[in-house]
């Protein structure tokens, strides 16, 4: 049998991944053609057994690539708009549940307070049973209890239905970046991450845009009942349609991770995914990906043996929570002690300074509506006495739409330098400049001042977002990826609940400290970033 087809041949034609091996010497990239080791025995060939990044650099990169983005895009997008959305609901949802300042700011923080309690626990779950199963479920989490806010009469429910949707938020973000790095071949990872992080901009440009084109419009409105379903309620509803959408993407159509299979020993299933991949990717070029094996994990089998080994309820219950706390403490062991340490500070620092700040922008920029500071308006009447549900100042909608809109300069800018410059140089020039731009939104006399420093913090602090990203990906091997991811992004919600909290509490008593101290931690966070090593297209472990 001829160990070369012809090009028109239609089974030259079809991916011939059988879970064999091909040598790396054989395999002409420019043509696509592959020539077995002649030292084998005649009459058969051996192919190689791949390492997972040989894997995935066999497989090219094309329009697999470029679906999955938009996919994980809209996954990332979905969780941005179901977290800002509260945001844009504080000047008018504020008279319906008769909302002080504080219980404003308890509900900024109840979205935070979930994600802390899903995010590691998705984390693990992620490392344990699949990314994707973990991306449904917790898509699908986000999603059901962001719309069924909307049905809240009573403020307790209301905060109730946004921490358990934030429980889900707090799964699907860590645990999509993961998913999707595991994808991608290494000279374009960082790259292609930056790409998925922009669409964290999308979703707050869509989250803004929606907000003033439905908000405002105070006519939208109908009975459920005894409730009076007004515009601010519809706008909830349309928020959790991406989250939903997206978990119905992930069942129908997309694949499991192929790193995360191969670490499971679930070989066949890893090539399945490869096959598809390459398929995609050399769609209409007629070329064929041989023979090969991979090389899996051997420690998952004797885990599961040892597990199941306990005999008392009680054994397997402690044996499960060691086995959850784990990956925490092998994250603050060596050899991860060092990164790990300063990445904790990051994310603390930068989830209190921005999430703080951000989600009170509508709220400060309707304090700015009549001129001057942010913080020299601090007079709020009566909201049950001087308030009513039926003036919306539609200019607090746009400037967050113009906000929102000043992230896409700094996507840019992250996209066309994060594989040249690396992640750890961005991370830190970005906290810097953000903790700047922050010290002068404080300092600033008029309305357009502060919206104009509010378009820089939006523009670079979006870069340190995306540079977190790309660094917190590749720090970590796969056993600990999402573990990691799921618990610093856990300590980062702690930071913004007490960010919210902060500035419920002192908005009106002491602007000036809550803006200063965010300046203050974002500083710390970028002179601590120098500590990182850098990753600048290293290689997925």
């Amino acid at each position: 049998m001829s160990r070369h087809k012809h090009a028109g041949d239609p089974e030259a034609r079809q991916p011939l991944l059988t879970g064999h091996r091909l040598d790396a010497r054989e395999l002409d990239s420019d043509e696509g053609e592959v020539i077995f080791d002649r030292t084998a025995e005649a009459g058969e060939h051996v192919p190689q057994k791949l390492t997972y990044e040989e894997a995935v650099e066999r497989a090219g990169f094309g329009l697999f690539h470029w679906l999955l983005l938009v996919v994980c895009g809209w996954a990332n997008a979905s969780d941005a708009v179901e977290i800002l959305c509260v945001s844009f609901l504080l000047p008018t949802a504020r008279c319906d549940l008769e909302l002080s300042s504080s219980d404003m700011g308890l509900l900024t923080a109840s979205i935070f307070l979930g994600m802390m309690v899903g995010g590691y626990m998705w984390g693990y779950l992620a490392d344990q049973k699949g990314r994707r199963r973990v991306l449904i479920m917790s898509l699908t989490v986000n999603g059901l209890f962001g719309g069924l806010a909307s049905l809240a009469p009573w403020f307790w429910l209301f905060l109730l239905m946004r921490f358990i949707s934030g429980i889900g938020v707090g799964g699907s973000l860590p645990v999509i970046f993961s998913y999707f790095s595991e994808f991608m071949p290494r000279l374009r990872r960082g790259a292609m991450i930056s790409c998925l992080a922009t669409f964290w901009m999308a979703g707050n440009i869509l989250a803004a845009g929606l907000a003033w084109l439905v908000i405002p419009r105070t006519w939208v409105k109908f009975f459920l009942g005894t409730l009076e379903f007004k515009s601010w309620r519809v706008f909830v509803v349309l928020c959790s349609v991406p989250s939903i959408s997206s978990a119905l993407i992930f069942k129908l159509f997309m694949p499991e991770s192929p790193k995360f299979l191969m670490e499971a020993n679930r070989e066949k299933e890893a090539i399945q995914v490869f096959r598809l991949m390459f398929k995609l990717n050399m769609k209409g070029k007629e070329k064929a990906l041989p023979e090969f094996g991979l090389r899996t994990s051997s420690t998952q089998k004797g885990d599961k043996d040892k597990s199941r080994s306990l005999g008392s309820s009680k054994e397997r219950l402690a044996n499960i929570l060691k086995k959850a706390l784990a990956p925490i403490k092998k994250i603050f062991q060596s050899p991860f002690r060092s990164r790990s340490i300063p990445l904790l500070i990051i994310f603390y620092s930068i989830s209190f300074g921005y999430y703080g700040l951000w989600m009170w922008f509508p709220e400060l920029f309707e304090r700015t509506e009549d001129g001057g500071s942010p913080c020299a308006n601090v007079s709020r009447p009566s909201v049950a006495a001087n308030e009513t549900c039926n003036t919306v100042k539609t200019a607090v909608y746009t400037d967050g739409f113009i906000t929102a809109a000043a992230n896409l300069p700094g996507n840019i800018f992250t996209i066309l330098v994060m594989d040249s410059t690396g992640g750890k140089a961005l991370l830190s020039g970005s906290l810097l400049l953000s903790s700047l731009s922050v010290f002068f939104i404080y300092v600033v006399q008029t309305k357009a001042q502060s919206l104009i420093l509010s378009c820089i913090f939006s523009g670079v602090s979006v870069i340190a977002w995306n540079a977190l990203d790309v660094v917190g990906t590749e720090l970590y091997p796969t056993k600990l990826r999402s573990s990691a991811l799921g618990f610093f992004t856990g300590v980062g919600r702690v930071a913004a609940i007490m960010g919210n909290l902060v500035f419920g509490r002192l908005v009106d008593a002491n602007c000036a400290v809550p803006i200063l101290l965010v300046s203050a931690l974002l500083l710390t966070g970028g002179l601590v970033g120098l500590l990182l090593p850098q990753t600048r297209q290293t290689e997925l472990t």
